[in-house]
């Protein structure tokens, strides 16, 4: 999906929502240990009741790869279904990847090629060459981690490097790198006040942003400062949708916790 397809779709819609399919067997009703794949069967659940809502989904693939084997192929069976039944939703894969180059091709090749995801989040301690590998995919978006909204986020990003934040120096830098137009940035909702100077850097790129609901963000304060023209922003919210129920009606739970949200963006975007 290109980036002009996805503001396409949000205008249609009405929404900048992202829903984090972040699957804990611990948490999900009851009744679905039951199945044969509860995983799969909680996200089906979930995506049928709220896809008329969000603009993308996007699983932590931790999440999966817990459950070993049989959690891989609940995701398989998940971006399958939603790349068959919801081809205009945005996927992305949450994984958090990078590596040297040769890795980062073959991490990049999975989610890309075999899953068919449209985008991967992507760690940019290594730097340029193990990015690099990702923006080669025509139409696919990498989502680098820039400024994120756990507290460790002030061990490192944060820190002062020859005069200039580390996150800054990570936003200036990757615009040199090739095919820089295929990267997307993780900024979290927590840390909506950095968000004007963000723009200063990259003021049309696309921004993932985590953390609104259950960690506290803003959603106006975001869009204040962090929107553009194309509206320029993903707004990602997990278990604050997707856990809004532990009984069967979870998924009727799910969507109105979503409507809500795509309600208050339908009230932005009409500004």
């Amino acid at each position: 999906m290109t980036t002009q397809q996805l503001v396409t779709q949000i205008k249609k819609k009405q929404s900048f929502l992202c829903i984090g399919l972040d699957v804990d067997l611990d948490k999900i009703p009851k009744h679905l240990l039951e199945t044969e794949d509860p995983i799969f069967a909680f996200n089906k659940a979930v995506i049928d009741a709220t896809h008329h809502l969000c603009v993308a989904y996007k699983p932590n693939t931790a999440f999966y790869e817990a459950y070993g084997i049989k959690g891989w192929q609940a995701l398989e069976k998940t971006i399958k279904y939603l790349n068959q039944n919801h081809p205009e939703i945005y996927t992305i894969a949450d994984a958090k990847r990078g590596d040297i180059g040769n890795t980062s091709s073959m991490y990049a090749k999975a989610f890309f090629d075999d899953l068919g995801f449209d985008s991967v989040t992507v760690a940019p301690y290594m730097g340029k060459d193990s990015v690099e590998p990702f923006l080669d995919f025509k139409d696919k978006h990498t989502i680098l981690l820039a400024l994120t909204s756990n507290k460790g986020a002030f061990d490192f990003q944060t820190k002062t490097v020859d005069g200039k934040e580390l996150y800054k120096q990570v936003l200036e830098t990757s615009k040199t790198w090739e095919n820089s137009q295929n990267l997307m940035y993780v900024v979290g909702a927590t840390k909506a006040e950095y968000l004007a100077e963000i723009r200063q850097i990259i003021p049309n790129s696309f921004l993932l942003v985590p953390g609104v609901g259950a960690q506290g963000g803003n959603l106006q304060d975001v869009c204040k400062y962090g929107m553009t023209d194309d509206i320029g922003l993903l707004i990602n919210s997990s278990r604050g949708i997707i856990y809004a129920s532990k009984n069967e009606d979870f998924a009727e739970a799910a969507a109105k916790k979503a409507s809500a949200l795509q309600s208050e963006m339908k009230a932005i975007l009409a500004k």
